[in-house]
Order: C-alpha cells, then sequence, then structure tokens
C-alpha cells in the first residue's frame, strides 16, 4: 500500500490521505496503428523472401515501396492521380448534390416516400459494375462511364442517410416553428437540416470512399484514363511490382480521403453531442 500523507484541516485535526499513483501511459491510437502497419509490411516482406509465395507473384514489399517511390518523380503517375481524383470529385458532388436534393424533397412528403419505396428498394441493391456494359455503350471509354458508375453508386449512400435524418425530426420541434409563423423553407432551414446534416455527413463520408472504389474499378474494366488503367497495364505487360506500387498509391488515396472526410465531418458538426464527446475522450 502507498504510504498515507498527513494534512491538517481548517480546524487543526489531522487528516490522512493516500498518495495517488501516477497514471500508467497507454499507447496511443496512433502508435498502434503504426505498428499495426509495420506488422504489416514485415509479414509482406517475409512471405516471399522465405518461398511461401513466388516473389514474381507477390514481390516483397521492400521492392514494391522502392517502385512507388520511383512512381512519385514520373509526370504519368501525377496525371493518371489527377485523372482518377477528377472522376472521383465530379462523380462524389453529383451524386451528393442530387441525393440532397431528392432526399429532402422525398423526405419530407409522407406520400412521396411511401410512392418511392419500391422503386428504391428495387434500385439500390443493383450493383454498379452491371451498369458497365451500359456505360460504355452510351459513352465508350471517356470519363463519363466513371461518372455514371460513381454516380450511381455513391447516390445511395447519401440519398438513404438524408432520409433516415429528415424521418428523425423532432415533431414538437416542428410544430413549435409552425406556431411561430415559420414559413415551410425557414422550418427546412432551422428546423430540418440541423437534424438531417449528422446524417447527411455520414453518406458522404461513406460515398467519398465508394467513389473511390468505383473510379479505379471503371478505370481498370472499361479503360477510362487514371490508376486503374494504370494497373491493368502494369499487370498485362508484366511489371509486377509497379503494379502492386500503384493498387498501393490507391490505398494511400483512400486513407488521405477519409481522413480529410473525417476532419471535415468534425468541423462541419463540432456543435453535435457526439463530436463533442469524440473530443473529449
Amino acid at each position: 500500500m502507498s504510504a498515507p500523507t498527513v494534512t491538517t484541516d481548517s480546524q487543526g485535526a489531522a487528516a490522512s490521505r493516500p498518495r495517488k499513483r501516477p497514471a500508467k501511459k497507454r499507447p496511443t491510437k496512433q502508435l498502434l496503428g503504426l505498428a499495426g502497419i509495420l506488422a504489416f509490411l514485415l509479414v509482406w516482406e517475409l512471405v516471399p523472401r522465405v518461398g511461401i509465395v513466388e516473389a514474381r507473384f507477390l514481390p516483397p514489399a521492400s521492392d514494391v515501396i522502392a517502385m512507388l517511390f520511383n512512381d512519385f518523380g514520373l509526370t504519368a503517375f501525377w496525371v493518371a492521380v489527377g485523372e482518377t481524383m477528377l472522376a472521383w470529385f465530379l462523380g462524389l458532388l453529383m451524386a451528393v448534390l442530387l441525393a440532397v436534393v431528392l432526399g429532402f424533397i422525398i423526405g419530407s412528403s409522407n406520400f412521396l416516400r411511401k410512392v418511392t419505396n419500391s422503386t428504391v428498394e428495387f434500385l439500390r441493391p443493383i450493383p454498379s459494375v452491371a451498369l458497365i456494359p451500359l456505360a460504355v455503350l452510351l459513352f465508350g471509354v471517356k470519363i463519363e462511364s466513371s461518372l455514371m458508375l460513381i454516380v450511381y453508386a455513391s447516390f445511395w449512400q447519401v440519398f438513404i442517410q438524408v432520409l433516415y435524418g429528415v424521418a428523425d425530426v423532432d415533431n414538437v420541434a416542428m410544430q413549435t416553428a409552425k406556431s411561430y409563423g415559420l414559413g415551410r423553407f425557414a422550418r427546412v432551414r432551422y428546423v430540418v437540416f440541423p437534424t438531417a446534416l449528422p446524417y447527411l455527413m455520414t453518406g458522404v463520408r461513406l460515398a467519398a470512399a465508394v467513389a473511390l472504389i468505383l473510379a479505379i474499378t471503371a478505370e481498370l474494366v472499361i479503360g477510362s484514363p487514371g490508376l486503374g488503367r494504370e494497373i491493368s497495364l502494369a499487370q498485362s505487360g508484366g511489371a509486377i511490382s509497379g503494379m502492386y506500387a500503384l493498387v498501393l498509391a490507391t490505398g494511400l488515396i483512400g486513407v488521405l480521403i477519409n481522413l480529410v472526410m473525417r476532419f471535415i465531418e468534425r468541423k462541419t458538426l463540432s456543435w453535435h453531442s457526439s463530436i463533442r464527446s469524440e473530443v473529449i475522450v
């Protein structure tokens, strides 16, 4: 047991209090995440080195990382990154705008929700890759084909979240706004939108990841300009280390997009209880 310390209260009486032991420092999430990445790279390095998988099929991590750094100095690599990010940004932007407008219009009307429910449940499960033949027929191998797939896949992530957010509006708050004489657009701005905003930001964050996946997929399968097409060309040309380096680059882009979207979400919802509690923890 820790030795007690003697203190004197305001009346001169002695009181004993146990000494507090210093709190043990726990590893931060960042350090644990870094340890996980290093462990993954170590396993990746050893698997081809010890012969579990042939190096011509899975090059060591050191070779792939060296190739990735070499790509960083190539103009063609950054052109491909720019083409992928352009398709990602345009597709995500169109999907979010369309989903927000339709989500608030349909979500605000019980009649429209009931009428469109069966249509939404029919269209939502259709995988975007099933639309690749249609996209090629309509637009060929241009960026429009990628945008069609990106918009379709990302739209549902945001649209469904907006519907849930609008449905979560407190009826008492809505009736109070009506009693104070707020018009329809004022109620949407001051009551509906603040309630639906956390749902909307969650949908946008999910849609951002889905948009990147579909951008790469479209470039791989259709041949639209971008990193996906470069991966396909590297694979068909036998440049296996270069192929893995490009795959690693797409993963890094995905991590960067997720970090940016989480930062935007925290800044946008700094007033919300979920974000405040997350910061406190």
